[in-house]
């Protein structure tokens, strides 16, 4: 079974930023969609970032718009979540998520339509 492993993660203060990386344990894995969500205990799992293979586009949940950028590398299954200024309220545990078939934009903000998950990564922002 294929893997998504990330890193990144960890404890900044407000205001502060953090880069997270997201890859594939097999090279022939090759999903033309990944993106990136967030889930605090006891919450649904939301939306952060979307970025699209064969598009090179990118999309962002309206809480993070203007502070996280992410980027991919199209010939490698690779993508990478910049979060500048973070905010107390930014402090979740981090999925990457990718789907081998395209997705309708629509669609894009529902954690169903992906098939492949990380483990998580925490990230904790502090006052």
């Amino acid at each position: 079974q294929v893997n998504l492993i990330e890193t990144g993660g960890g404890m900044v203060q407000v205001g502060g930023s953090l880069r997270l990386s997201c890859r594939a344990s097999d090279d022939s894995f090759s999903p033309n969609v990944m993106a990136w969500f967030r889930q605090a205990p006891g919450k649904e799992r939301e939306f952060v970032a979307y970025f699209s293979r064969n598009g090179g586009r990118s999309y962002y949940g309206d809480s993070v718009k203007g502070r996280f950028t992410i980027s991919g590398i199209n010939a490698k299954n690779t993508v990478f979540l910049q979060m500048n200024s973070l905010e107390p309220e930014d402090t979740d545990v981090y999925y990457c998520a990718a789907r081998i078939d395209r997705l309708v934009l629509s669609a894009i903000r529902n954690a169903e339509h992906y098939n492949y998950w990380g483990q998580g990564t925490q990230v904790t922002v502090s006052s």
